[in-house]
């Protein structure tokens, strides 16, 4: 799978992971949890790393931790996750909690979700990330109508990533947003790369344009997957499964020619 640049590191991230909103929301039953061990088993052995989670999502942290644990494969993961709650005390209280629960000492990437209380948070951050705790820090949105205030952000503090939604029939960000992160040096995670969903289901029962073999697609996911990482500012997309099938035609799109 191809790799980009963490600007403020110098790193490399492979350009698409998974997201776990809804997806790996389950129980505890082997019939739930064995199409997700065999997701990242997939994305793990075509050079993907990013796993992208939140408190927000339910039991998904927690699953993750406990797919990565029984497989021995929490070095091969880049974890993000996030922190989603108001005051200081809660907000570490919440990052010890997902750290537990995705059985790690070292989040990689810990952003802010929705913006939420950010400024009460990043002094917490900042600490977190000089003793080693997190790697890098973030924040994200995935709505047009926070664009806004996620530039105001992105503008008065140096932050590592940001993550925001862009999909073919969503591409406000390419305004503003995208260019601001290239020029600050902050890396983009893609979120709703298939517009929430409804743009790869509204799709699905046309032909593939026949130039999509140009760009060494054989699938509509793998098309729009593309179109977001040929914009050079963004570094990785996330696009959301819990189905084996859909996770290894996703993460086709990390080879071969870009639109």
């Amino acid at each position: 799978m191809q790799v980009r640049k963490i600007p403020s590191s110098g790193g490399a991230l492979p350009v698409v992971g998974c997201g776990t909103w809804r997806t790996f929301d389950v129980g505890r039953k082997p019939e739930e949890r064995a199409p997700l061990a065999e997701v990242l088993r997939i994305l793990f052995e075509a050079g993907g790393s990013v796993i992208d989670s939140s408190p927000m999502y339910g039991a998904a942290e927690g699953v993750v931790g406990d797919l990565l644990a029984a497989a021995g494969t929490r070095r091969k993961a880049f974890i993000a996750t996030k922190v989603w709650t108001s005051g200081r005390d809660a907000g570490i209280a919440q990052m010890h909690k997902s750290m537990t629960l995705l059985k790690t000492d070292r989040i990689d990437l810990m952003q802010v979700h929705n913006l939420l209380d950010w400024r009460t948070h990043l002094p917490t951050l900042r600490a977190w990330k000089q003793e080693g705790r997190v790697r890098y820090l973030g924040v994200t949105h995935y709505t047009e109508s926070a664009h806004g205030e996620l530039e105001k952000v992105l503008r008065a503090e140096p932050w590592d990533f940001v993550q925001l939604n862009y999909a073919l029939d969503d591409r406000a960000v390419e305004r503003r947003l995208l260019p601001l992160a290239a020029e600050r040096g902050i890396a983009v995670i893609v979120n709703q790369p298939f517009g929430g969903g409804g743009l790869l289901r509204k799709l699905l029962g046309r032909k593939l344009p026949a130039w999509a073999g140009e760009i060494d697609c054989t699938s509509w996911a793998q098309l729009l997957l593309k179109f977001v990482l040929a914009n050079p500012a963004v570094t990785c997309v996330i696009p959301g499964t819990g189905k084996p099938e859909h996770m290894r035609d996703n993460v086709q799109a990390g080879l071969g020619a870009y639109p």
